[in-house]
């Protein structure tokens, strides 16, 4: 992952589990190691991403899913499911890309489902410049993806990451 501009963000390495109608799924077991500039942590728990399908609404968004009790560093509550608002995920042979914009669907282990860091997608819009046209498709993802992960629909329901999960954990 990066920040608009080339601006380097989060990178670690994952095992690719395999596809299913929803897209690629990505295995990241207890103690995945995950760094950027100035932060760095081991993942207390496992979790899988899910890349979206080529064919997918929109597809501008990377979903972590993330075993019972999670929590992440700056949350106090657990996490089941953290999307990342990003461009259209990329294949580069074995490396994903993806540039991070900023906003994230979260759904805690309560049920509560919010969009987290809205201030830094605005000031972000303007200290790095974001075209209109990513700010337009980082708004219709974000909309999308909250009511979908809302209304619990596959892949977000809860159910569909658990057969990838268990090949983690």
């Amino acid at each position: 992952m990066t920040k608009w501009r080339q601006l380097p963000h989060w990178t670690f390495s994952g095992t690719y589990l395999g596809s299913d109608q929803h897209g690629d799924w990505i295995g990241l077991p207890t103690g995945t190691h995950y760094e950027r500039p100035g932060a760095a942590y081991d993942s207390p728990s496992a979790s899988v991403t899910l890349v979206p399908a080529p064919d997918a609404d929109e597809r501008g968004w990377l979903a972590a899913f993330h075993a019972a009790g999670h929590r992440l560093p700056g949350f106090t509550a657990a996490i089941e499911v953290y999307v990342d608002i990003t461009t259209p995920p990329k294949w580069q042979g074995r490396v994903l890309t993806s540039v991070d914009l900023d906003l994230d669907v979260v759904r805690g282990s309560s049920g509560r489902v919010w969009v987290d860091d809205e201030d830094e997608f605005a000031e972000h819009r303007h200290t790095l410049d974001y075209p209109d046209v990513v700010v337009a498709h980082a708004g219709i993802n974000c909309d999308l993806v909250q009511q979908l992960v809302s209304d619990r629909v596959a892949p977000f329901d809860g159910r569909t990451h658990l057969p990838w999960l268990a090949q983690v954990s």
